[in-house]
């Protein structure tokens, strides 16, 4: 696996480039904030439709849960743009032993009370509005191996034109704690957040 580099510099003008980008394309981000333990670190799981979905998540991040991003990402994206590591990118390679050295660098991040790990629990694109999030293995591993000290967190991002040239981004949350959940009461438990999320968007009316 390719761990997230560490450069002051160079981290800095990823995060200004991140917060512009987002501004620039996007119309705004809609979202309400949620209750966050300061004390405990954050697992942030989040549906996967499009390039846009760990910048939009850093932007939330930086406005409202303010703890250190890190994002898991396949390693095919690492390898062709190496320079995301500095933004705190590290990677994951599906189907190999190096999946298991992710999950528990995912989870050793997690100990830290100031990280926030971002998990694509789909494990790849999918279009926006899908009935079905479909979760691979692995979350469940980082949550047991975290011992205990995240809070989980989920996200459902959702992108419309609405009235405006541009796009706006509403993205839901909801901080499920940080009790003990099984890898299927994750999945049960994000199917119905997100279903209720998305009929509550599709009731949108202008």
């Amino acid at each position: 696996m390719q761990k997230n580099k560490h450069n002051i510099i160079i981290r800095w003008f990823l995060h200004t480039y991140t917060r512009w980008a987002v501004r620039r394309h996007f119309h705004e981000l809609v979202f309400k904030p949620i209750d966050i333990d300061a004390d405990k670190s954050v697992l942030l799981v989040s549906n996967h439709f499009s390039y846009w979905d760990s910048l939009i998540l850093f932007v939330v991040n930086r406005m409202h849960i303010k703890k250190r991003f890190h994002v898991m990402a396949l390693e095919e994206t690492t390898r062709a743009q190496p320079f995301v590591r500095y933004g705190g990118v590290f990677s994951v390679k599906k189907g190999s032993r190096d999946l298991l050295a992710s999950l528990h660098y995912a989870a050793d991040l997690l100990k830290d009370p100031r990280n926030l790990v971002l998990l694509f629990p789909q494990g790849k694109l999918h279009a926006n509005f899908v009935d079905q999030v479909k979760f691979e293995k692995g979350i469940g591993r980082v949550l047991d191996t975290s011992e205990g000290k995240c809070q989980l967190v989920f996200a459902a991002t959702f992108v419309q034109y609405l009235r405006h040239k541009k796009p706006t981004a509403t993205i839901y949350l909801q901080n499920i704690g940080g009790s003990k959940i099984s890898s299927d009461q994750i999945e049960n438990q994000y199917q119905e957040f997100y279903a209720g999320k998305k009929a509550e968007q599709n009731a949108i009316v202008l």
